[in-house]
């Protein structure tokens, strides 16, 4: 028997940046001028006045991540090619035992942003008395994975898998790019009075530009 070839699918996946103090800057700026209107829970709105996020934080990263795995938009069904833009983005402040369940997002791409963590996974991780008091999280999921973002999706043989982020201040700063099909989930905490401040966004085809 001789081996002919081996096979490997060329799953996708997501990117992770630390951003720059000048990004940053920039998007506490857009969060202390937020428009005052609520989205889902207690988030807001935010403007990108003259697209410099999206310019200088995503157009970047989005060219990335073609380059590492494919080109998302491509596979879109349109007549012509189109270039990105932000769909919109808000910033969310969760108080403790406060959560997002599993959900996906509308776009071709969606990113988030810990702006501020003010807890350590480690600490949530031990405490488990406040676990059976939130609603819609099991017990078990709360004692694990408390205070954590996590991807969910399928392997080649369907089976569920997971990818955790135990976060804690370290992840200040960082922002992810992923599919906007990807599942994911966000994890309460306990151990602070102070909010969770997250920016997330969606990124989607301008079909009313040619690229």
């Amino acid at each position: 028997m001789k081996l002919d070839k081996v096979i490997k699918p060329n799953p996708i996946g997501w990117l992770d940046y630390k951003l720059s103090e000048k990004q940053m800057d920039y998007i506490w700026r857009c969060i202390g001028s937020k428009k005052q209107i609520k989205l889902a829970g207690d988030s807001y709105e935010l403007m990108d006045r003259g697209d410099w996020f999206f310019t200088n934080c995503i157009s970047p990263a989005i060219d990335t991540y073609s380059n590492e795995f494919v080109n998302l938009g491509s596979a879109i069904p349109t007549s012509s090619s189109h270039p990105y833009k932000l769909q919109g983005w808000w910033v969310t402040y969760q108080k403790k035992n406060e959560f997002f369940p599993l959900h996906n997002h509308m776009g071709v791409y969606s990113f988030v942003v810990w702006m501020k963590l003010p807890y350590s996974y480690k600490d949530q991780s031990i405490i488990s008395k406040f676990s059976d008091k939130v609603v819609g999280v099991s017990p078990m999921n709360n004692k694990t994975r408390g205070g954590c973002f996590q991807f969910n999706y399928q392997n080649i043989l369907g089976e569920c898998q997971t990818w955790q982020y135990e976060l804690d201040k370290n992840w200040e700063g960082h922002m992810l790019l992923f599919p906007s099909k990807l599942q994911h989930a966000v994890y309460p905490f306990y151990t602070s009075d102070e909010d969770r401040i997250t920016v997330a966004g969606n990124i989607i085809l301008n079909t009313s530009k040619i690229a």
